[in-house]
């Protein structure tokens, strides 16, 4: 089982999950996005943004709250650059102090919705300034756009090599990279029931199926039809 919603005043979706009848492995494709999950055993851990499709499994008896920042915006919340987070997990622990995370996990655990608490928690902190970048959205929107990286320097008002270290901060990658996983995020979104896979690759931006197809293969790990024929896929990663 897993929901999600708008976190109230974060800039993030709030989510919750737990396996039905024992273990379930879930596919988590990347998303340019920094996640904080607390586990109901007392974790909490910092998900960086990933470069390529993981395999999650989610434990009987486990329930899952979690965090997941708008794309460019999680650093400022947890007070460290994406980059140093990428394709890693990490526990909360480490970033903030054994002391701070285990208060923040025990508050968690004692609300009658763990998501919603963790949000409150969060918005109630101080964000880092040198981590809150307001070009980040522009930057997303663009990439969206299809704008390609010097035009998006230039509307930006940064030099190619500016924007690649902000990208960097923020989403944990490059522009290049962010637009293709934008993109692979947007073929998921635009696909459904009998949709053929030229027009979910037009519609998303890819130059033919081709290109899809390898784009897939490379980011998620399965060919498309087996990628879209699984349906939404899972944001959770604990």
């Amino acid at each position: 089982m897993y929901r999600e919603r708008r976190a109230g005043r974060l800039p993030a979706t709030a989510w919750i999950a737990t396996a039905q009848m024992g273990p379930e492995d879930h596919r988590v494709l990347p998303d340019g996005c920094v996640d904080i999950i607390w586990h109901s055993d007392g974790r909490l851990i910092v998900a960086g943004p990933d470069t390529a499709a993981s395999t999650v499994r989610w434990a009987p008896g486990v329930r899952y709250a979690g965090l997941r920042f708008d794309p460019g915006l999680g650093p400022a919340h947890l007070g460290v650059g994406a980059e140093q987070l990428r394709d890693s997990r990490v526990e909360l622990a480490d970033l903030w102090g054994a002391g701070p995370a285990r208060r923040l996990a025990e508050r968690v655990a004692a609300a009658a919705d763990p998501a919603t608490a963790l949000a409150a928690e969060l918005a109630g902190r101080a964000t880092h300034p040198g981590l809150a970048d307001p070009l980040a959205p522009a930057i997303v929107a663009g990439i969206r756009g299809g704008v390609a990286v010097p035009g998006l320097a230039r509307a930006v008002g940064l030099s190619e090599r500016q924007l690649l270290r902000r990208c960097r901060r923020m989403f944990g990658y490059g522009p290049k990279t962010l637009a293709r996983i934008l993109r692979l995020q947007e073929a998921v979104r635009v696909a459904g029931p009998g949709r053929s896979l030229a027009d979910v690759a037009a519609d998303a931006g890819y130059a033919d199926q081709a290109h899809l197809a390898r784009e897939v293969r490379t980011l998620a790990g399965v060919t498309p039809t087996g990628l879209l024929a699984a349906g939404p896929t899972s944001a959770a990663s604990p």
